[in-house]
């Protein structure tokens, strides 16, 4: 069992989800649907397609639980570093394997917590064409169900007054697919194993952004 008192602050998630429903319907009109497939309770990992800065924080201001992403290090800069870490999300240095994450990352499925991750890695066309393996590894060794995420919208036209960012009171749909399970039923936990639950989640994922766009008209 993963020592909990240096986990990431689990009452710091449920602020920066606070914090989230704040900026996110502020800034923009975030639509929800399928937020009901999310198990109330117990270890959840979100699964979630990555086009732009902001999914991150409209996940975390649209999701029905508070959560932990996973980010990479290089957020974690000046003012951002003790925000983030307050509001218990997880530095990752993603040149090398990050025992340090790892361990927190576990520790928070451990305690029922919800971990969230970017599983292409890092922003990209958000089509989950390219999975690293971290997510099957979470996934099998934790037990956790997966949740695929599709967040659409946020990359299609930029502000005219914040060209960073989408455009303000613009419309991002997020959706949430079916909670499934990454691993065999085996408990295997070798290369093979891992590859071929990464297969297996692509294929799931994938199947859901389809399903999202044909639902959202995206």
């Amino acid at each position: 069992m993963t020592d909990s008192g240096q986990l990431p602050s689990a009452d710091g998630a449920a602020v920066g989800r606070r914090i989230g429903i704040g900026l996110m319907n502020g800034l923009w009109r975030p639509r929800v649907l399928g937020a009901w497939r999310v198990p109330a309770a117990g270890p959840v990992i979100f699964a979630v397609n990555h086009s732009h800065n902001i999914d991150g924080p409209m996940l975390m201001g649209t999701a029905p639980r508070p959560v932990h992403f996973l980010i990479k290090k290089e957020a974690f800069a000046g003012p951002l570093d003790p925000f983030l870490r307050g509001i218990g999300q997880v530095k990752v240095d993603r040149t090398s394997t990050d025992r340090t994450a790892v361990t927190h990352a576990l520790g928070i499925l451990e305690r029922g917590g919800v971990l969230g991750i970017f599983p292409e890695g890092t922003r990209g066309e958000g089509d989950f064409a390219s999975l690293r393996a971290g997510l099957a590894y979470f996934a099998v060794r934790s037990g956790a169900p997966i949740v695929p995420v599709a967040v659409l919208g946020s990359a299609e036209r930029s502000s005219r007054v914040i060209p960073a960012l989408p455009p303000l009171r613009g419309r991002v749909d997020v959706v949430f697919g079916d909670a499934f399970q990454a691993g065999d039923s085996s408990g295997r936990r070798t290369r093979k194993a891992l590859d071929e639950a990464t297969v297996r989640i692509q294929e799931r994922l994938t199947a859901h952004l389809t399903d999202a766009r044909r639902l959202t008209g995206r």
